[in-house]
């Protein structure tokens, strides 16, 4: 079985992540894609944060309950709690649901967009956070693929 493996159309591992996707830009989420799903997935969440920040690790995107048959994310997911898909956004480090694109004060910071194949749907509220995503998730993961991308200011 190949690798459950994330990607974006606009930028590759390890590269910079376009402008537009930043607060300097239209603070988009970027577009995603994923293939290689592992058999017998109910759901996928993302988490994305950067580890780089200077009061530790920085979450810009929570979004979970996302649908079984999806295999890719538009550029620009609506920062509403819920999506028309049943998708919702979590809580970021804004203490704001949805999307925040890097934003780093200084230097070059990695941002880890990190998808989680689940084999349930999480019974979450939209406030819910990373910490809680990832208690949900405990035991219910059964494939993560990983995208990084870097950003300066």
């Amino acid at each position: 079985m190949l690798p459950f493996v994330l990607e974006s159309p606009a930028f590759h591992h390890g590269e910079p992540i376009p402008r537009a996707y930043s607060c300097d830009g239209r603070d988009l989420s970027p577009p995603l894609e994923w293939k290689e799903t592992p058999q017998g997935v109910r759901s996928f969440a993302l988490i994305v944060d950067d580890p780089d920040a200077p009061r530790g690790v920085w979450v810009h995107w929570v979004i979970f309950n996302i649908p079984a048959e999806c295999s890719a994310l538009p550029e620009g997911v609506s920062t509403l709690p819920a999506l028309p898909d049943g998708a919702r956004n979590g809580q970021n480090s804004w203490r704001r649901t949805g999307y925040g694109g890097p934003c780093p004060p200084s230097g070059v910071h990695r941002y880890f967009f990190k998808l989680y194949a689940l084999d349930t749907m999480l019974d979450l509220p939209s406030s819910a956070g990373k910490d809680e995503l990832l208690r949900a998730m405990q035991g219910h993961i059964i494939g993560q693929a990983e995208l990084m991308g870097t950003y300066a200011r």
